[in-house]
């Protein structure tokens, strides 16, 4: 992963301080300096833009952080079609296309008046999810992965929802988790890891992995 010692190694800095205050310090997000460029600057324009994304959900997103306990039950009025529309921004331009064939740029044509009919689907109860179009990836050893590649409509809206769910839980998460977390990557990950192995007492590392977990029942 990470061995020996090299010009790069020589200096370590904490930055992005964990969420909730009374957390230890192992709980903190560590990343070595030279490696901020990597594991920051593809993702703090995206960062950015999220956490303006609305005004409705900043308000969610301070109500769920002072509110631990509450049940949040009515969510739908957050998705307006501002969101939808910062959420298909947030695509990638040159993702597959699902099932319908429709590809980022050809939903682009006539954008507004989609998502404006988007949104009304959506909040009138006749939005349906369309089926998940399959590949098989392969892997290394021979086998194959399987993938879903959902709709570019359907990614639109999961897009905006994930913002919507962010507001409430992300609040919640311990600084040291990074699994699918905006503005954390896999090597936000080493970079503690790193820190980590080399200022604290480590006994003992866990390497996990559940087999075929997003896949498919039997072993792909």
């Amino acid at each position: 992963m990470m061995h020996g010692h090299g010009n790069s190694d020589s200096v370590i800095v904490a930055t992005n301080p964990a969420n909730k205050a009374d957390q230890t310090v192992a709980e903190s997000v560590e990343r070595r300096t030279e490696t901020k460029g990597k594991a920051i600057a593809s993702t703090t324009r995206r960062v950015q833009d999220r956490e303006s994304v609305s005004p409705g959900l900043d308000r969610l997103r301070k109500r769920a952080t002072g509110h631990r306990n509450e049940k949040f039950s009515s969510l739908l009025h957050h998705l307006s079609v501002d969101l939808l529309t910062k959420a298909y921004l947030w695509i990638k331009h040159d993702a597959a296309a699902g099932v319908d064939g429709v590809t980022w740029r050809v939903y682009g044509i006539d954008l507004q008046a989609k998502l404006a009919d988007l949104h009304d689907r959506i909040h009138r109860g006749a939005y349906r999810a369309q089926p998940s179009l399959r590949k098989m990836i392969p892997k290394p050893d021979g086998r194959e992965r399987p993938l879903g590649i959902a709709s570019l409509e359907d990614k639109i809206v999961q897009r905006a929802m994930v913002e919507v769910l962010n507001a409430i839980y992300e609040p919640m998460f311990l600084g040291f988790s990074y699994g699918f977390r905006p503005g954390r990557s896999q090597h936000d990950a080493l970079d503690a890891l790193w820190v980590g192995i080399g200022t604290l007492r480590v006994n003992w590392i866990l390497d996990a992995d559940i087999r075929s977990y997003f896949g498919c029942a039997r072993d792909c």
